[in-house]
């Protein structure tokens, strides 16, 4: 991999989240009766903060959960023999709320469309809505975000690397990235 160039910085991605927040308040008038649910890895700390910047803005606990889709892909035979099956973890009732889905990079759509089948295996929530940090297009689904802290035309043989201090070593930023001819 070849680094290209950086996206996002700490600051950047902060104000991307802050704006994100703010758009999801008023869009469904207030937090009352919203969950977020982080889609693993990225997407948990992603919406943990997302619930942070509500609860400062709207005095308001919104509920959150953690959602492995794991066994929800449709590539689930190309990507290992043996998975990494991790916990979903939504200790609340979906029904009657609307749910915002939370992951770090929409691209093809099919790690959505596994969260929203593992999301409706486990309720019937009133409404689900998608916030993303950052779209990159190539969509193979018809599936978009309500929610987008920036959105990046790529080509294919790009890669966004969303690096987060929850998950990566104390660095929040948003890289772009080149894969070399070997497809490294």
């Amino acid at each position: 991999m070849i680094f290209k160039a950086n996206i996002l910085t700490d600051a950047e991605l902060r104000r991307a989240l802050t704006r994100i927040a703010h758009e999801i308040i008023e869009r469904n008038k207030g937090a009352q009766d919203l969950a977020l649910v982080g889609i693993h890895t990225r997407g948990i700390p992603l919406a943990t903060r997302l619930a942070d910047k509500i609860r400062e803005l709207e005095q308001v606990d919104v509920p959150l959960g953690k959602l492995d889709i794991t066994l929800y892909r449709d590539d689930l035979s190309e990507i290992a023999h043996q998975p990494i099956v991790r916990r979903t973890e939504v200790p609340f009732d979906l029904a009657r709320r609307r749910v915002i889905l939370v992951d770090d990079v929409l691209y093809t759509g099919r790690t959505v469309r596994a969260g929203l089948d593992a999301l409706i295996d486990l309720g019937r929530p009133s409404a689900i809505q998608l916030a993303v940090l950052v779209d990159r297009g190539h969509r193979e689904l018809p599936i978009r975000a309500d929610y987008v802290g920036k959105n990046l035309p790529t080509a294919r043989d790009e890669v966004v690397k969303v690096k987060l201090a929850e998950t990566d070593g104390g660095v929040d930023a948003v890289e772009l990235w080149q894969e070399d001819e070997a497809g490294a």
